[in-house]
């Protein structure tokens, strides 16, 4: 006790100014009611009160709800019956000297702000509701947690404060900033706005927040395009520059991580037109005093959108606030004070020299009882729902609620796990604080309190639009809210046709760095850029974007295809070379024709076999070559129709192997003739080869080989039925696929190679007699062959779509018809039009004879 007399005269010159009244406990208050500039001097002398700078109308709004919950409380025969509440009061001059100044003087007590000794008597201490500003509520946080002393805020909100390991005994009554953040980036994105600045203050609370602000931007894709701290540029040279950078800028949007102080220095800052052309979106939004000022002043008004907490009304406290009057409280100095700040003169009986600076003077006016605070156009006293009041009002009532649960205690229920429960009368500040970590109740208001582990109260925002009153002032009108812990699709409700947007607009203004891209293209970024930053570009072909915006183009199934304006997909048409269409017809028309000529020719030998120039060169060879070559006429017309599995494996298989017979007469033709033209020598042994057994046999073999062939492809990887989807962005066609690509040209090159042999084997045997001789139309018809196939191949390979199916069904075509036509027509004319030179008679006239070679 010595040490606190000792120290007792010299700092109550320096104590908080202070406003107290006695109970069975106490509860501690540190309110900004005046902003104060403070100075710490030359250090050889205890620190002098500072300079006041104004009064706070909203501040001292917050600590008269303070005031009327303790005496709600203790006129409330159901909520602690037995025990009455006291206060202190400090101000703390938005300082934290002052504040930290304070809470020294209310643990010490008698003014003594002196760590570790208190001059109290055994009045229990149970916790300190305060403060406003974070950055006031942190140094004081850290200093009470050594203690494990209950501190509850009634509106500090950054994030680093729900640290239970450097804050463990703080706990508030307002969400932390990240529920603030997430709920704003929920509301941007609700209007589509991506493309948004920041401006922030630079301290604890603007630099976290324009951090934490930033991250949740990033997670549902807004973008920032700049951030500015206040007041950073109170420096010409930062001030310039920030000032440029935001008349400059293009966002519509801007997030204000801004006290009411500060938001209002900035908007000075400014002309009126680069202000009004944003949309704000802050917290805490006042309507009062300061605002309706700045109107004066400024013929236009920023469109703010604030996401603010709920403001239930305090049932009682308007009236309790305006009929407030040194008579009815005489200790209460703020009142005095606020005297010659508010309304400008001294109350009667008011002794002005204790109070130093903190008044100013009211000249020789006095205060009457008709001083009420209806009467002036200050908040405090015209709204009975500010959040913050209301923060403080729900403060005390968890501390009561916390003492109610410590009084009703039994033995075995103490949360700090004593076997003992401590008395009402006795305890200490950190046994209190386990209950009032625990405290679950109902307010008045019928709203629900509780915190979490992290000392933080569960809220809902609402969104306020401020809108201009028929007096031509502003009021903030409720147009919805927004809860970050609703399940997806339900956390944002906003009735946008209740928002007054600037110039009477009913659309909600853009705020994009570029316009959206439509359906049909997608976005194209450029590095180094902002990912809100992006070129439009039309969706390829066969790909589409639905919606706007969309960041990559997507392929349509194979089956469709993408409209006109590229914006959906169409169900591609299944197309194939029918019979209907001119290719169909052409290739129908020309296998039947030369079907009935191949026919016509084979009636027509029939008719004349026993004539010497069809029993030439092996009647029956010339059979089989007829008869295959209506096969290869026929089998075009697989190529036509809609294909199947049988069609398909039809299709190449007979076509090579009727082929392979017709090609391997002609093989074996040539052959026959060489032959019977060297036979003719007497005893030559090639006579036994000049039989019609041998040019069976040729023609048997080598057949024989193309059905192996052929057998090989279907065993192995036959043809089947497939959709070509690339060649018409429209269409599907179906053609028969050749399975394996290999066994495919081998069959063809099988048979170009037997059409090489009977072309060279014709060739040099061309100079023979020609009464007989087949070589020169056969050498002929080898030529049209490979004419046709040798392109063939690489044609073959090019071409897509019904082409390439008419192309191999004309290649067959043209091939057999240059086998008909070289090889029979010529000996159709001389049977039918000339008939003399088809008798012995006139064979026995010429030069060159020879011995039939016919069966």
């Amino acid at each position: 006790m010595s040490t606190c007399t000792e120290y007792l005269d010299e700092r109550l010159k320096v104590a908080a100014q202070k406003y107290e009244r006695m109970g069975d406990v106490l509860i501690g208050g540190s309110f900004p009611i005046f902003s104060t500039n403070f100075s710490s001097g030359d250090f050889t002398s205890p620190p002098a009160r500072g300079n006041s700078t104004g009064f706070s109308s909203w501040g001292s709004s917050t600590f008269l709800g303070f005031v009327f919950a303790i005496e709600e409380i203790n006129r409330d025969v159901h909520l602690l019956p037995n025990l009455t509440l006291g206060f202190s009061i400090w101000d703390s001059g938005n300082s934290v000297d002052e504040a930290l100044l304070g809470t020294m003087d209310f643990l010490a007590g008698q003014g003594n702000p002196v760590p570790n000794y208190s001059c109290r008597t055994q009045l229990p201490l149970t916790a300190l509701v305060g403060e406003l500003r974070s950055a006031l509520s942190v140094p004081i946080a850290r200093w009470l947690g050594l203690y494990k002393f209950p501190q509850i805020s009634y509106g500090s909100s950054i994030v680093s404060l729900s640290d239970k390991t450097h804050f463990p005994s703080f706990l508030r009554t307002v969400p932390n900033d990240q529920v603030w953040f997430q709920g704003v980036t929920i509301l941007l994105d609700h209007f589509g706005w991506i493309w948004v600045g920041i401006v922030s203050s630079d301290d604890d609370y603007g630099n976290q927040g324009s951090s934490l602000m930033r991250d949740e931007l990033e997670k549902f894709g807004i973008c920032q395009e700049f951030l500015i701290v206040f007041p950073a540029f109170h420096f010409p040279e930062e001030f310039q520059q920030n000032q440029s950078l935001f008349q400059k800028s293009t966002a519509k949007v801007i997030i204000a991580i801004l006290s009411n102080a500060y938001y209002l220095q900035f908007l000075h800052f400014f002309s009126p037109n680069d202000i009004s052309g944003k949309i704000w979106i802050r917290n805490h939004v006042l309507i009062g005093n300061p605002w309706n000022g700045w109107m004066r002043y400024n013929s236009d008004f920023p469109q703010t959108i604030s996401v603010s907490l709920t403001q239930p009304t305090i049932q009682g406290f308007p009236e309790f606030s305006r009929h407030l009057h040194p008579h009815s409280t005489s200790e209460d100095i703020f009142m005095n004070l606020e005297g010659g700040n508010v309304f400008n003169c001294t109350w009667q009986g008011q002794d002005t020299s204790s109070l130093g600076n903190r008044i100013e003077p009211g000249g020789d006016q006095l205060c009457t009882v008709s001083e009420h605070r209806q009467d002036k156009d200050i908040l405090s006293f015209s709204l009975g729902k500010l959040s913050i009041t209301y923060s403080a009002y729900k403060a005390v009532y968890s501390i009561a609620h916390a003492l109610q649960d410590l009084s009703s205690c039994e033995e075995g229920e103490e949360p700090t796990g004593n076997k003992m429960c401590p008395d009402i009368k006795t305890f200490r500040p950190w046994q209190l604080l386990q209950y009032i970590r625990k405290v679950h109740f109902q307010m008045p208001q019928n709203i629900e309190v509780f915190f979490d582990a992290n000392g933080d109260i569960p809220s809902v925002y609402n969104i306020l639009n401020v809108q201009k009153n028929s007096e031509g002032f502003f009021d903030l009108i409720t147009v919805g809210y927004v809860d970050s812990t609703a399940p997806c699709g339900i956390e944002i409700v906003v009735n946008e046709s209740a928002i007054q947007w600037k110039g009477g607009k009913t659309q909600v203004p853009q705020s994009v760095c570029r316009e959206s891209c439509p359906p049909g293209s997608s976005q194209i970024f450029t590095k180094g850029w902002s990912r809100c930053c992006f070129d439009c570009e039309l969706c390829p072909e066969g790909h589409f974007a639905d919606h706007r915006d969309m960041q990559q183009c997507v392929k349509c199934p194979e089956d469709q295809y993408a409209n006109t304006h590229r914006d959906g997909c169409l169900p591609k048409v299944v197309t194939f070379l029918a019979y209907e269409e001119l290719l169909g017809i052409v290739v129908t028309c020309m296998a039947l024709a030369f079907s009935l000529l191949t026919g016509l020719v084979f009636m027509i030998f029939m008719k004349h076999r026993d004539t010497p120039i069809v029993k030439a060169n092996n009647r029956a060879l010339s059979y089989t070559l007829l008869l295959s070559l209506t096969f290869c006429f026929l089998c075009s017309l697989l190529f036509v129709g809609r294909p199947t599995t049988v069609s398909c494996l039809l299709q190449q298989v007979t076509f090579g192997i009727t082929f392979t017979v017709a090609i391997s007469s002609v093989l074996a033709k040539t052959i026959t003739v060489v032959l019977a033209f060297k036979a003719i020598r007497p005893g030559s042994w090639l006579r036994r080869w000049a039989s019609t057994r041998v040019s069976n046999i040729i023609v048997l073999i080598c057949s024989l080989i193309q059905v192996t062939l052929c057998g090989v492809w279907i065993a192995t990887s036959p043809p089947f039925v497939d959709m070509v989807t690339d060649f018409d962005p429209s269409y599907i066609l179906l053609v028969c696929n050749e399975g394996s690509i290999i066994t495919f040209y081998s069959v063809l090159g099988y048979m170009g190679f037997l059409a090489l042999g009977s072309f060279t084997v014709a060739f040099l045997s061309r100079n023979l007699p020609d009464t007989f001789n087949e070589t020169k139309f056969i050498t002929f018809s080898m030529l049209v062959f490979c004419s046709v196939w040798f392109p063939f191949l690489p044609a073959y390979q090019y071409t897509k779509g019904k082409i390439m199916v008419a192309m191999e069904a004309f290649a067959i075509l043209a091939s057999s018809a240059g086998l008909l036509i070289c090889i029979f027509v010529p000996k159709c004319y001389v049977i039918l039009w000339k008939p003399h030179q088809n008798t012995q008679a006139w064979l026995k006239g010429q030069h060159y004879l020879k011995e039939e070679i016919s069966p």
